[in-house]
């Protein structure tokens, strides 16, 4: 930092964990404070399908950034429950959250949250703008970012704290520890958006299975209902193209007897339905990396690659905002160089999130070839699952004295 300017900070990201790092600071006089965003600002109007997100991240976003907390509890649905049966209404379990979490989650569209967490800062964003290189100069950190059009270039040079929050398939990143092969797990996930309509029959979390082919499915706001499906694929193919077509996807869900209950006949209906709008991906998870260089520190997925199993990847990209952005104050209230930052937020936060992202991908199995989810989901209601759930939701980061 050049001596009588204000340390500047960059924020590669405007998604969930960039978001809340740059709106717990935006308020802050003492610093530069400059986010780049590659979508354009009406690109993510639309985004994406729903989400949960855990109690744990309310928990620490009402102890570190409690006006964002309310927002966001404001303008969603709670999540109390997780239940699951097989698709022909045999109960499994039913999980009241208020025994292991000290307060619910929250259920909420994409679009919905991308545009509460990015009205508070959007002076802050630089849409449309592309990183393509992090490096160490003359003149300290630089970025090399484009503009959308990939013509024109530009150095943002100077910078004290670069927090890269740009994703799952981090530029950063590759940048810093090169490109790494994924850790597919065997497992088709697919995400969709349906109305929910008159009488519909899904409401808060829940679960449904026919063998190891699973149905995930909640109400969101806006009268929409999320189906997240899955059903296992060999780790190292592709997803089969005949496997994406309506009739092949019901017959996926549908028991030996043919019978569905009103809710799996609903979600089955859906898939069916709207099986061209479907979101495709691959369950995978990577490794856990925070702390760069001097100066660098990794967010979100970014930094944890994580199966959404539980739920977690938006709820860690929660917890690691609201510590780095603990930490950031401390630091600029201490007088503290930032570029200790990304050590100390990477001390506060790798066992609890290697925890995590083990968890998540133990709490798979299910989904897994071969699997017997009634098995599978009885453990889940043993105390010996019950107290990790207990750890996940109620052991939170909180502010530091």
């Amino acid at each position: 930092m050049t001596t009588g300017t204000k340390p500047k900070i960059v924020v590669v990201g405007a998604g969930i964990a960039g978001s809340l790092a740059v709106s717990g600071l935006a308020e802050r006089d003492d610093i530069e404070l400059i986010c780049l965003e590659r979508a354009a600002e009406s690109g993510q109007l639309d985004a994406g399908t729903g989400l949960n997100i855990g109690p744990n991240a309310i928990k620490a976003l009402v102890a570190i950034m409690p006006e964002r907390a309310r927002t966001l509890i404001d303008n969603s649905l709670a999540w109390k429950q997780w239940t699951v049966e097989l698709t022909d209404g045999t109960p499994l379990m039913h999980l009241d959250l208020a025994s292991v979490a000290d307060n619910a989650g929250i259920r909420i569209r994409w679009a919905e949250l991308y545009a509460l967490l990015r009205r508070p800062i959007a002076r802050h964003i630089r849409f449309g703008t592309e990183l393509t290189s992090i490096g160490h100069g003359d003149e300290g950190l630089f970025v090399d970012v484009q503009d959308a059009s990939g013509v024109a270039g530009e150095r943002i040079s100077g910078i004290d704290l670069i927090i890269a929050a740009d994703g799952r398939y981090s530029v950063a990143r590759q940048t810093q520890w090169g490109q790494e092969p994924p850790n597919f797990l065997g497992v088709c996930l697919y995400r969709l958006l349906v109305p929910a309509g008159a009488g519909c029959p899904i409401d808060d979390y829940g679960q449904w299975f026919n063998g190891s082919n699973r149905l995930l499915a909640f109400r969101v706001p806006g009268d929409f209902v999320y189906i997240a499906g899955s059903f296992p694929i060999p780790a190292d193919s592709a997803i089969p193209e005949t496997a994406k077509q309506g009739p092949a996807l019901r017959g996926l869900y549908t028991p030996q007897n043919g019978s569905l209950t009103a809710q799996t006949k609903f979600l089955v209906d859906a898939v069916e339905t709207y099986a061209d709008h479907i979101h495709w991906a691959r369950l995978q998870d990577g490794t856990v990396q925070f702390a760069g260089p001097p100066g660098v520190l990794l967010l979100g997925d970014a930094a944890h690659p994580m199966v959404p199993t539980l739920g977690q990847g938006a709820t860690q990209s929660v917890e690691d905002a609201c510590v780095l952005v603990d930490e950031v104050r401390r630091a600029l209230d201490s007088g503290e160089p930032l570029n200790l930052v990304p050590a100390r937020v990477e001390a506060r936060r790798r066992e609890r999130v290697e925890f995590v992202v083990s968890l998540s991908r133990a709490a798979t199995d299910t989904m897994l070839e071969g699997a017997d989810p009634v098995a599978g989901t009885f453990k889940k209601t043993q105390p010996a699952f019950l107290r990790q759930l207990e750890r996940l939701y109620r052991d939170v980061p909180e502010p530091l004295a």
